[in-house]
């Protein structure tokens, strides 16, 4: 296969792969898993024949393919890759195959016929490699909305309790802005008309236009509450602990450690380019933001009991650090919050899955159902610790490196901003190991578990102590096993199986392995924000 043709594969394989899981009959769960595996790891090793094709000295965007697509409009099905996207290529190759091993049972308790499940994960995974990898504007419109419509399934027809509410109030913030964004894509396409004397969506041709610094401040803020949104940054968030809360672990996985990376994603690919002085303009607004919301969300964890929507806020904070490395135009903050983004989601998707596989066997998302788990399960704990010592940035771990080049990088454009945002670091070490001693020391205490160390788990239980089911186990059996008394000192937790150790494996592999070498990854970033920082006019450091 052409090097060009990767990208076209990544999107067409999943796609065709979801059809095709989508028309088996419904006995054939198991084939249905297998087949959304295979197709998944067929995605991961084009992602890595895509890196291994990329000349990091070359052009900003390689691996391109262009096919006319809507001649009136001068739209395109155009693709290609600098660093940036390549990375997040490689975190969707990663993370999906992990997503189908870890709900490989997860899907069996819901409502609607296993295939279904992972038909719309399939179908997912192939708009989410569209939205990094297109460069007209309007095909990545098109993939920034159609990403909504999977999730909104996966949500609302396997997730928690209150999956219903969570999967419209996700599915109605992220269609607001992007209608909002669809306006300042038509304004764009109007000014490149009259600039051109033809309209068009190239993202190259639309990034060499002379736009009007007060026309450019009304697009940016079309693009920036999409993005801001879909990030989230504070005030825009509301919508993603609810979200993050009743999705099923798979969902919430990829909700969290992808989807929401659209939104820093577009920041560096549009904002900053196509309208640098707005940009500047807006800076100092969007700094406040992301403070804000590092130590807001930072400080509502804290007083989370719920895991799930613990783990949700911390993703909060953690994009403020995201969007301060951004917006303090330097190369080397710019960098780290691209690596921060790659990170981000391998550190976070592990603490989802792991708080999965407790809650499977607890049936309570609640911190206070248990205690002790460290003494009957120590791998659990063990990979618990190191999703919570990732998430922190504990120095050893992969989000170290990230968040400090955030902070050394920002510092001397915005030291202020730099400053007031350690305090979340120090927040981030107080909610994470409050978290992990309550559940994993001290005397045991909470649900009697009663999972066989042969049956399934799943991560969608209640936040009062019942859970929804395992290996298609009736809802009314399942709750009544969680909600069994238990017996006083009686809390029975098996340790990971060899499924699950197969999925939480690789995913601490890489936590530690960035940690101490991050530089593969760095030299695939650094020139495509050195070029970003460029269009901007920012300072390279």
């Amino acid at each position: 296969m052409s090097a060009s043709l990767y990208l076209v594969a990544m999107i067409v394989i999943p796609a065709i792969g979801a059809a095709a899981v989508a028309a088996l009959p419904r006995e054939r769960g198991l084939l249905a898993k297998q087949v959304t595996l295979g197709v998944s790891l067929v995605v991961l090793l084009l992602a890595v024949l895509a890196t291994a094709a990329f000349d990091v000295d070359g052009d900003r965007f390689q691996l391109t393919t262009s096919v006319s697509w809507i001649p009136d409009f001068g739209a395109e099905f155009a693709l290609g890759v600098d660093g940036i996207a390549l990375v997040m290529l490689l975190l969707i190759g990663v993370l999906v195959p992990l997503v189908v091993t870890a709900s490989w049972h997860e899907a069996d308790a819901g409502p609607r016929p296993t295939r279904v499940f992972f038909a719309w994960l399939l179908l997912l995974e192939a708009m989410m490699v569209g939205v990094f990898v297109a460069t007209d504007v309007l095909l990545f419109y098109v993939f920034f909305e159609a990403m909504l419509v999977p999730m909104y399934f996966l949500i609302g027809s396997f997730g928690g309790p209150r999956r219903q509410y969570a999967a419209v109030k996700f599915f109605l913030y992220s269609l607001v802005g992007g209608l909002i964004m669809l306006a300042a894509v038509i304004g764009l396409y109007v000014v490149s008309t009259s600039q051109l004397g033809e309209g068009t969506f190239a993202f190259d041709a639309l990034r060499q236009l002379d736009i009007d610094p007060e026309v450019q401040k009304l697009l940016f803020l079309g693009f920036f509450v999409a993005f801001a949104i879909k990030a989230p940054l504070v005030p825009f968030h509301t919508w993603l602990p609810d979200s993050g809360a009743e999705a099923p672990i798979g969902g919430a996985v990829l909700l969290v450690g992808v989807l929401d990376k659209v939104g820093t994603f577009g920041f560096l690919r549009y904002c900053l380019p196509l309208f640098p002085d707005a940009s500047r303009f807006f800076a100092p607004f969007v700094l406040v933001l992301a403070v804000v919301g590092i130590l807001y969300a930072a400080l509502l964890a804290m007083g989370q009991t719920d895991m799930k929507r613990l783990v949700s806020y911390t993703s909060i904070s953690h994009f403020g650090f995201i969007a301060l490395g951004i917006f303090a135009f330097t190369t080397e903050a710019g960098t780290g919050a691209v690596l921060y983004m790659v990170n981000h989601g391998l550190a976070t998707g592990l603490l989802f899955i792991v708080v999965g596989m407790l809650i499977g066997r607890g049936g309570s998302r609640q911190i206070g159902d248990y205690g002790g788990v460290a003494a009957k399960a120590p791998l659990l704990a063990g990979a618990f610790l190191v999703a919570g010592l990732a998430s922190l940035a504990l120095p050893g771990t992969n989000s170290f490196v990230s968040e400090f080049l955030v902070l050394i990088g920002s510092f001397p454009e915005r030291p202020v901003f730099t400053i007031v945002a350690t305090v979340g670091i120090i927040l981030a070490a107080l909610y994470i190991l409050l978290m992990y001693q309550r559940t994993m020391h001290g005397p045991p205490r909470g649900v009697l578990l009663q999972q066989d160390p042969a049956e399934p788990l799943s991560g969608t239980g209640t936040g009062t102590g019942t859970g929804t089911g395992t290996g298609g186990a009736t809802a009314a059996s399942a709750t009544a096993t969680a909600t069994r008394p238990a017996a006083p000192g009686t809390l029975r937790v098996l340790d990971l199986s060899r499924r699950e150790l197969a999925v939480v494996a690789p995913l601490i592999a890489l936590i530690i392995g960035l940690g101490v070498y991050p530089q593969p990854l760095l030299d695939l970033i650094e020139p495509a924000v050195s070029a970003t920082i460029s269009d901007l006019g920012g300072t390279d450091r």
